[in-house]
């Protein structure tokens, strides 16, 4: 049994960065990662002649300074994504052509999606960051779920059907599955709504070369030995004297511990003492989304002949959202693809094959018949993961805010929260998991010297 200044569990960008930031203190530190790599939510995977191709979280927005930094400091590069062309919607069976930010609606339906997004952000703007349930009209706006509001505001059927689309691309859930506060924090997080959903100028900005796991794969190879993976942590334990973190293959000893995993996995450790209720309450209530990511392989990236960026947005179900995800030099052609919420539910059901012509046949809806013969198709469930269940993160119901917010971040006597989930700025994005890890670093550190 080792004694350190501090354990830290998972080995994703938030448990590296927060153990990076211990060390670089002097203060001694583990990393305790339960798969046999690290990265988290990251993953990188190649294509069968070597192509590179992520099937985990890959963009990057140049807003997002602090996972920018660690790209800068380990002297990876980035590359934009492809986004040259027109984008296509495809609605009630019809596909629509466009190249400015209507994503293909009729004039009628542009304005009312306007409009809700007006009202949306002028909610937005009222919440409070770093303290959501104490926002003016907290409790009116978490009691209800984004999706009764959007029913009371609207009857339009495109708009609706734009809202039951741009949601599930973003959360991964449906708009009857998160509060309205929750909605609104969220997009407030990362700079409002056209900044979540657009590639040139967003989130989607930028990829890095070799994948987004290659940032985690530095900070691990700079912690060396630090870093213990095929370690399942089962129980945290905490006295006066300090914690106990009992994993498969043996214990360790600390002053501190940082859990780094999502609060759905969080809430699965044992902890003795107990949590207390109010912190137990919000992991029952903080579930993973749902989503099955696709990468489809061609020969060439045809559709840029075409005029086509690459971006397809389907309205009517199936797969939701559909991006050029080629490498740099466009040797081949891959475009990336999601289930996601109900859709990724239900073609979780289906088998491999099932599900492949499935996306295939939203492809060829999309880009026509050459999308309808890929060299390749790899996926990845991402519910199905043992140490995630779920992506992109978590997310909080009607009312989850106001009565268990607080809990989310607050540490707990010498056990203290991170990850992306729990960060005011990017949440739920790399950069936010980042954040999260210089905040947790920062409190373990400040009681270590006090």
């Amino acid at each position: 049994m080792t004694n350190f200044d501090v354990v830290v569990i998972g080995a994703g960008l938030a448990g590296l960065t927060a153990a990076r930031a211990v060390r670089a203190a002097g203060r001694s530190v583990t990393v305790l990662e339960a798969r046999d790599r690290v990265a988290g939510r990251n993953l990188g995977g190649l294509l069968s002649d070597g192509t590179p191709v992520e099937m985990g979280g890959q963009w990057i927005g140049r807003t997002q300074t602090e996972v920018l930094k660690l790209v800068d400091e380990f002297g990876l590069r980035t590359f934009p994504t492809y986004d040259e062309g027109a984008a296509l919607t495809l609605y009630n069976g019809v596909l629509t052509r466009y190249a400015d930010r209507t994503f293909g609606l009729s004039d009628a339906g542009a304005m009312e999606v306007g409009r809700l997004q007006q009202e949306l952000e002028a909610l937005a703007d009222t919440v409070s960051l770093s303290s959501p349930w104490a926002s003016p009209a907290a409790a009116e706006l978490d009691r209800q779920t984004l999706g009764e509001w959007l029913r009371a505001h609207s009857d339009d059927a495109e708009a609706t059907a734009f809202w039951g689309a741009i949601v599930p691309a973003l959360f991964s859930a449906e708009p009857s599955e998160m509060s309205l506060l929750h909605f609104l924090f969220y997009v407030k997080s990362g700079g409002m709504i056209n900044h979540l959903v657009a590639t040139t100028g967003g989130a989607q900005e930028l990829r890095v070369v070799g994948g987004a796991h290659r940032i985690s794969e530095c900070l691990a190879a700079e912690l060396g030995d630090a870093v213990r993976l095929n370690s399942p942590v089962r129980k945290v334990s905490q006295d006066d004297d300090g914690v106990r973190v009992d994993f498969d293959g043996g214990r360790v000893t600390g002053r501190r511990v940082v859990v780094a995993i999502p609060p759905a996995l969080a809430g699965r450790l044992v902890y003795e003492p107990a949590l207390p209720a109010a912190r137990d309450g919000l992991t029952q209530q903080m579930p993973m989304g749902a989503v099955i990511k696709v990468q489809v392989a061609y020969p060439t990236p045809f559709w840029r002949d075409a005029g086509l960026s690459g971006f397809g947005f389907s309205l009517d179900g199936g797969l939701g959202v559909a991006m050029d995800n080629s490498p740099p030099d466009g040797s081949c052609g891959v475009v990336v693809g999601f289930f996601e919420g109900a859709h990724a539910r239900a073609a979780a059901l289906l088998s491999p094959e099932e599900r492949r012509a499935s996306a295939v046949a939203t492809l060829v809806k999309l880009f026509g018949p050459e999308a309808g013969d890929p060299v390749e198709y790899a996926e990845r469930n991402w519910m199905e993961e043992e140490y995630t269940r779920g992506c992109y993160g978590g997310r909080l119901g009607a009312g989850v805010w106001t009565q268990y917010g607080p809990a989310l971040a607050e540490p707990v006597g010498r056990v203290h929260w991170a990850g992306a989930e729990t960060s005011d700025v990017w949440n739920g994005y790399m950069d936010g998991a980042v954040r999260s890890g210089h905040r947790a670093a920062a409190e373990v550190l400040g009681r270590l010297e006090a």
